[in-house]
């Protein structure tokens, strides 16, 4: 009885130890992130694809919302959501954040002199986790219409370059889900969200980021 009292106990730390070794991902950003219009987004939402790929090593949780900006005078502000707080409390190891496609919008673009400081703010409070986390600022998609009021050429012009800005000055790194996603119309039926194909090309992407795997 001992004997196997001894075994069980070691088997529990053991598992205990490899749970708790678990890298733990956070995913936020806006509808793509959440997985609007994914058949299944539980298991075709890009967060949830990356967990897929990425394995029992890692934890992926996913925090997006549709509509969020990350300019603080946006229609829909992002770090106003309790789902940020919440993200903060997670205290995970990685945050990738992928906002922009929302802020390109009129009525938000107008605050567009914001946006570099409100992403700052955004990522200097998740720099200062205990976690120390690993932060990856994310390149939006390609919009391949002005639905909505998502505008590409904003995106392109003046939010990809601010985020390449906030990436330097706080020494993030960048993930371009622009470029994979600029010839692949077919793969976004409504021309901004992605269908379970092309999120897969951002799981992918964010996948090679994190792993530096070819």
């Amino acid at each position: 009885m001992k004997k196997h009292l001894v075994s069980f106990l070691f088997l529990f730390i053991i598992l205990g130890t490899s749970a708790s070794a678990q890298i733990k991902v956070a995913c936020i950003g806006n509808s793509i992130t959440f997985g609007s219009g994914v058949k299944d987004r539980a298991q075709n939402s890009y967060p949830s694809v990356l967990g897929q790929m990425l394995g029992n090593e890692y934890e992926v949780q996913n925090f997006g919302i549709s509509a969020r900006t990350a300019l603080n005078k946006g229609d829909h502000p992002y770090m106003q959501e309790q789902k940020f707080r919440d993200a903060l409390a997670y205290n995970p190891d990685i945050f990738v954040i992928k906002l922009g496609t929302n802020d390109s919008k009129p009525q938000n673009w107008i605050y567009k002199d914001e946006y570099k400081n409100d992403l700052t703010t955004m990522v200097k409070a998740f720099q200062q986790l205990p976690s120390q986390p690993q932060i990856y600022l994310c390149y939006p998609a390609k919009a391949y219409t002005t639905q909505w009021g998502i505008n590409d050429s904003i995106i392109v012009n003046y939010i990809i370059p601010f985020i390449t800005e906030v990436a330097e000055e706080c020494n993030t790194k960048i993930i371009n889900l622009h470029t994979p996603t600029s010839n692949m119309k077919e793969n976004f039926p409504d021309q901004i969200h992605p269908n379970e194909l092309g999120t897969r090309v951002l799981a992918r992407e964010v996948y090679y980021a994190i792993t530096r795997k070819d």
